[in-house]
């Protein structure tokens, strides 16, 4: 079992810089013995000195670290010969790859200063290009007409044939003609089809399967995300650029507005976050709407401030940006932080005044300071909705696909992270804060506060209080006949990546055809080529049992929240239990996992092959709602910091 998970280990690490289509082409052999390229180097080809890319030798880095002997060289050298300045050497199979790459029409950063060697690397010619009745004839049996419809729209806005589409122009476009295929990375393995100008599905069908290559990558969602990742220095650029494009409004304005207070004793309430709570749809955004209506019943103003446009991190210093204004939830316009702060004015006697900082993204600490001391404010909250306190990425995710549980901020970890170069900066804005300010911490569940509280620099002494978002209330179940046939099984909410959405999708593929399982997405929209069925959901501050009553009227037996984040509350997941929905989630999923698992509301499983085996040998019938008999609750919301204040 230890070599299995060595193993495992290893191909996680050599998974994004290890080139299937050089390795398949430089060891035709292994292209027929079929299987996967990369899983081949790591049970065999290393040991027997086969180059994972074309840019490094096995043999050479060997020869040249006899202290690395019996060990994969590639694997030693991305866990720690780069950090060691180790010399890497050029495969001897370089050149003939970077030139038949080239001839192929694939751009490379490599240089064509030698000489065109003569060809080395075997590659099995594609067969002549065929017919369209050839094609069709090949193709139709596995062309999958209506995912080919779900996921592209315009064929089936504009009424096409999709066979007929596919045949004649889909594949020349890149598009899949099944959900299991892919174009782009069928081309890039096999640089021969497109050189040659084939359909690559139809090489595919035709000979690519006999010779043993794959129809795409099969290195998982998460590898997928890794590859797509954009560098912070990017995404800050963009930012930036964004930015400067904003056109402030006049500071009478905000002046008028602010005449207009409803509060006769001047009353006011003052949060920051990330966005407009009005216009953007989300957990934090809702959760502002609430407190914004209580505030309203309190008679206290309300005056809230969000970046004018999006920041991914901390407004670094000395970066220059506007927030827009929104007082009692109209919109007022977008001001400086400087014309803000003169603005405002110390309450008088008297009055009630408070404010909360939800979120720091996109704001700069010392404008946040300003501000409140231009209202006469020191002493207020700071919500865990998420983990902005302790790192840029605040998910806690390393590179966006794996939780990190806030390391050092010296660790090698932060170091292979987009997101470890930006860490030290929204440590030390949150640190300036709590000099600054006097701030008490409000952490949604235990679970949040637990690791905040380990991780964070913040005196030991902070204050805090532990707020969950809603409560559950015992209620009888609704009177209804228990529904007949498959287990419904549904994803809840946002179809992203970091709520385990591929996962979920997968999984949902996976068993289509089975007459055991139902599966269902519940959203405010549905997702494009995800070939579920499908129930809009809006949760709002006027409909906020929307989801409970969906799970409800549609008898939904189990919920997947798959999160690859520690979420901080999750209210899907609360509304899922008051439902009387079982729920299937992972060790890492934060505060999902500890609901739960101290709840005993379903299983948390360990990763996505445990999920599979769950449905594979049907043990996860016994969550059907006929057999759980499950307990049914209402949900009570908070007003978050309205009913902070009124405790206080």
């Amino acid at each position: 079992m230890a070599d299995a998970a060595d193993n495992d280990h290893a191909y996680r690490v050599l998974a994004a810089a290890f080139d299937a289509s050089f390795y398949r082409l430089a060891y035709p052999d292994v292209a027929q013995q079929g299987g996967e390229p990369l899983r081949h180097y790591v049970d065999a080809g290393w040991r027997e000195l086969r180059d994972p890319a074309p840019w490094f030798s096995s043999k050479a880095y060997l020869e040249a670290n006899p202290d690395v002997a019996g060990s994969d060289p590639f694997h030693h050298y991305l866990e720690q010969g780069w950090r060691e300045g180790r010399a890497i050497a050029a495969s001897a199979y370089a050149l003939d790859y970077v030139w038949l790459k080239r001839d192929a029409g694939h751009a490379t950063a490599w240089r064509f200063d030698p000489p065109r060697p003569r060809p080395s690397v075997a590659a099995t010619p594609p067969p002549a290009g065929p017919s369209l009745d050839e094609a069709r004839a090949m193709i139709a049996p596995e062309f999958d007409a209506d995912y080919y419809l779900w996921a592209n729209s315009d064929v089936a806005d504009l009424g096409l044939d999709p066979l007929e589409h596919y045949l004649t122009n889909g594949w020349r476009e890149g598009r899949n003609p099944n959900l299991a295929f892919s174009a782009r990375d069928y081309l890039e393995l096999n640089p021969d089809v497109g050189a040659a100008g084939l359909n690559p599905f139809f090489h595919w069908l035709a000979a690519g399967r006999a010779e043993g290559r794959t129809p795409g990558y099969d290195l998982g969602f998460r590898h997928q995300v890794i590859s797509g990742l954009e560098s912070m220095e990017k995404r800050l650029a963009t930012a930036a650029q964004r930015a400067a494009k904003v056109e402030r409004d006049p500071a009478s304005a905000l002046e008028a507005a602010l005449a207009t207070r409803r509060s006769v004793r001047g009353d006011l309430h003052i949060t920051f976050s990330h966005d407009d709570y009005t216009a953007n749809v989300g957990g934090v955004q809702l959760c502002l709407q609430r407190e914004d209506a209580a505030m309203g019943a309190l008679g206290r103003d309300h005056l809230h401030l969000f970046p004018a446009t999006h920041w991914p991190i901390v407004r670094p210093a000395g970066a220059v940006g506007a927030l827009g204004v929104l007082l009692n939830g109209a919109p007022v316009g977008v001001f400086d932080a400087d014309t803000i702060a003169a603005a405002l004015k110390p309450a008088p006697t008297g009055a009630q005044t408070s404010f909360a900082i939800h979120n720091m993204l996109g704001h700069q600490p010392d404008e946040v300071v300003a501000i409140l001391r231009g209202a006469g404010l020191s002493k207020g909250f700071l919500w865990l909705h998420d983990f902005t306190s302790l790192c840029a990425g605040y998910h806690l995710m390393r590179n966006e696909v794996a939780d990190c549980a806030a390391p050092p901020a010296d660790s090698p970890a932060c170091h292979l992270c987009v997101f470890g170069a930006q860490r030290a900066w929204h440590v030390a804005a949150h640190a300036a804060l709590f000099r600054a300010l006097d701030l008490t911490v409000a952490a949604p569940s235990q679970s949040v506060y637990d690791l905040w509280r380990a991780r964070t620099t913040a005196p030991v002494d902070q204050p805090y209080v532990i707020a969950p978002l809603a409560r559950l209330v015992p209620r009888a179940a609704p009177k209804r006949a228990l529904r007949q046939g498959p287990l419904r099984v549904a994803f809840l909410g946002m179809p992203s990546p970091h709520k385990g959405w591929p996962a979920f999708q997968a999984l949902a593929e996976r068993f289509s055809g089975d007459p055991r399982y139902e599966f269902w997405h519940l959203a405010s929209r549905p997702v494009k080529a995800a070939r579920l069925a499908f129930q809009e959901v809006a949760v709002t501050l006027e409909t906020p049992r929307a989801m409970l009553d969906a799970l409800e009227t549609l008898q939904i037996d189990v919920a997947v929240l798959w999160s690859l984040c520690r979420e901080t509350f999750s209210y899907t997941a609360h509304e899922a239990v008051a439902a009387g929905v079982a729920i299937l989630t992972r060790p890492d999923s934060g505060n999902i996992a500890a609901f739960v698992a101290e709840g005993g509301h379903g299983r948390v499983l360990s990763d996505e092959s445990q999920l599979t085996a769950l449905f594979e040998s049907g043990e996860v019938l016994a969550l059907a709602r006929g057999q759980r008999s499950p307990q049914h609750a209402d949900l009570t919301m908070s007003a978050l910091t309205a009913d902070l204040l009124e405790d206080a």
